[in-house]
């Protein structure tokens, strides 16, 4: 499954309103670690069914940044019926990243 744009329009919507579990990528195109991080989480999003991938750039959605307390990127929120339940920030390999997602899934 492709990642799924977030705007200020459609963020709360979006995160209310999933079954799934919703790693949500802070992100801006100029950042080189948000760039070496872009297909890790695609990758993961292709291979757990029950993680929905979402991003928010930072430039176009300054407000959603501020509301979330994020002041650096890549910086990754994990969502569960709307709350966030992780946040962390910076590169992280792939397996590592599918674990923090596992301990939240169930």
């Amino acid at each position: 499954m492709d990642s799924i744009d977030l705007t200020s329009e459609n963020f709360d919507a979006a995160v209310n309103g999933s079954k799934n579990l919703i790693l949500v990528d802070f992100w801006a195109p100029w950042c080189g670690p948000c760039k070496v991080m872009s297909p890790i989480i695609e990758q993961v999003g292709k291979e757990m069914d029950d993680v929905t991938v979402a991003k928010v750039n930072v430039d176009d959605h300054p407000g959603l940044a501020q509301r979330y307390n994020v002041l650096s990127i890549p910086t990754f929120l994990i969502f569960k019926g709307g709350q966030v339940v992780d946040q962390f920030s910076g590169s992280l390999p792939k397996d590592a990243l599918k674990a923090r997602l596992k301990s939240h899934v169930g």
